[in-house]
């Protein structure tokens, strides 16, 4: 099962409960300072900004399956507020249209953050968009600054590390003082770690400094403007491009929309609201609709109550046995394996099995929720490795980009809200300004202005019961936070739309992008 957007930004809530109740002993080791040498790539060319823009990168076949596909590494400035002290690379992919010296570029980004762009590329190109785009346009995929085999962010000294940070509970009762300080100094020691294993790119992997890597790449790619496509924590990066570079935006669609205008914490409770509807809209159809569902003649209310006291709270204090060698489930993996099953409709069959292997059973066997967690993470048990650095660059791009308070006040208040939206759900969404306590650097500002006055009209594309970028956000985004923003609505379940949703939004999608026209009016699909 593989998911358009693993991580997503707004899920440091989430994941900053996983983080909260797990125990591990990292081992740090020092480590040079992560980025590009200056002598391997002629520090003199890059020495100011007309050096990027105007350098010539080395093409050659990509790895993977798709063996049209061209790559390369751009140099970009590890630090855009002294663009000559050091440089990092950029990793590009590029699938040729079926034109390709008269097709143009349409640059993309997964989500994340932390999603890899140039993987889309190289693995999964027959699931970008539809073969009408992929025909059209010359696709570019990148890994931003700090993502997979562009310069790295590295926190953990091996894959059992990070699993362990991930996936192990705590040994103290959930929101104790104990559990708090265990998890204060968990979460400082991992951030430290980051430093140590990363160097200063750990300071430099923030939103607007991809952003502006992007418009190097528009330069080198040789277009005058940047056609773009971004999904989840894309749109985020699109938004951030447009507000620096107004005037360079060409064709925009922003699917899963990320609104950079709501604080931190308003950015929890939109989550948690989204999860808490989806999770609703899952067992309305369970109860209704699936044959042997584990939750049949209650309500979904009753359903909620059914999954937090006898699944989610017994696994608190005890593991869960799976049927997976020498494997436990945990709270942590529990709960993530939930929330992995609701970011598309087509995950509903494996949750139900899921439920039915635990719910009224006199042996659970958690493992379903086990696999779920590990899809959730890019975890495959059998090489004992997670498939990129995603969870890592994740957690470090997050925490540069913006937090929650972790003053204990505000976070008893923020407490109290997430239990008023969902008493399940939020029992594990408690204590989110914790998730980047004691970070080893200040969060950066992006944008004052998120508007993009000077840019044409930005597509954006909002699903009516979105659970990890609420459908509010897109119409915000598109109606009050841009200038220039028309609003597409799939009404329907899932993360995002473009590709795998209908026809209706695929045709408008791929009109704007072949032509830059919409309808006159906004459309719901």
């Amino acid at each position: 099962m593989k998911k358009r957007n693993g991580l997503i930004v707004g899920l440091s809530v989430a994941i900053a409960v996983v983080a909260l109740v797990c125990s591990v002993v990292l081992k740090i080791t020092p480590t040079s300072d992560n980025s590009v040498s200056a002598a391997k790539y002629d520090k003199a060319s890059f020495s100011t900004l007309a050096g990027y823009y105007s350098q010539k990168p080395l093409w050659s076949n990509c790895p993977g399956e798709n063996k049209k596909a061209r790559c390369a590494d751009i140099i970009v400035p590890l630090d855009w507020s002294n663009v000559g002290a050091n440089q990092i690379k950029i990793a590009v992919a590029v699938n040729p249209a079926t034109d390709p010296t008269n097709a143009p570029y349409l640059l993309m980004n997964p989500g994340g953050p932390g999603g890899s762009g140039k993987e889309w590329i190289t693995k999964y190109i027959s699931s970008l968009g539809t073969s009408k785009l992929r025909s059209a346009y010359n696709l570019v995929g990148f890994d931003p600054r700090g993502v997979g085999d562009s310069t790295p962010i590295k926190c953990t000294g091996s894959p059992s590390a990070l699993r362990d940070f991930l996936y192990n509970a705590s040994p103290f009762e959930l929101g104790s003082k104990k559990d708090i300080n265990y998890s204060k100094t968990l979460i400082k020691f991992f951030g430290q770690a980051c430093l140590t294993y990363t160097g200063s790119l750990l300071g430099h992997v923030d939103t607007s400094s991809a952003a502006k890597d992007m418009d190097i790449l528009r330069a080198v790619l040789g277009s005058k403007k940047l056609n773009y496509l971004g999904y989840s924590y894309g749109t985020l990066l699109g938004i951030t491009y447009a507000s620096f570079f107004p005037k360079k935006v060409g064709k925009f669609v922003l699917d899963g929309v990320v609104d950079p205008t709501v604080s931190p914490t308003q950015d929890s409770l939109n989550q948690l609201t989204g999860f808490q509807s989806a999770m609703r809209a899952y067992l309305a159809d369970c109860i209704s609709n699936v044959s042997g569902c584990p939750f049949a003649g209650l309500t979904v209310d009753q359903a909620m109550t059914k999954i937090g006291n006898e699944f989610l709270k017994p696994l608190e204090t005890t593991a869960m046995y799976t049927s997976e060698k020498n494997r436990t489930l945990t709270i942590n993996s529990g709960f993530t394996g939930i929330l992995a099953a609701l970011y598309s409709k087509d995950s509903w069959q494996y949750l139900t099995k899921a439920f039915q292997d635990v719910i009224g059973k006199a042996k659970p066997d958690g493992r379903i929720f086990l696999l779920l967690a590990d899809s959730y993470y890019g975890y495959d048990d059998s090489t004992k490795t997670f498939g990129s650095n995603e969870n890592e660059a994740f957690k470090a791009i997050s925490c540069l980009d913006s937090r929650e308070s972790d003053s204990e006040a505000s976070m008893l208040q923020q407490n109290a809200r997430v239990l008023a939206i969902s008493p399940v759900f939020g029992r594990y969404w408690q204590y989110g300004g914790l998730g980047c306590y004691k970070w080893p650097f200040a969060v950066v500002p992006g944008p004052k202005d998120y508007s993009a006055k000077s840019a044409p009209t930005i597509l954006v594309v909002g699903t009516t019961n979105d659970p990890a970028t609420p459908y509010s956000q897109a119409q915000n985004v598109a109606h009050n936070v841009l200038a220039h923003g028309w609003l597409l609505t799939y009404q329907g379940e899932g993360h995002t739309a473009y590709g795998s949703s209908n026809q209706c939004v695929a045709d408008t999608v791929e009109n704007f992008l072949s032509n830059g026209k919409l309808p006159a009016k906004e459309k719901t699909c």
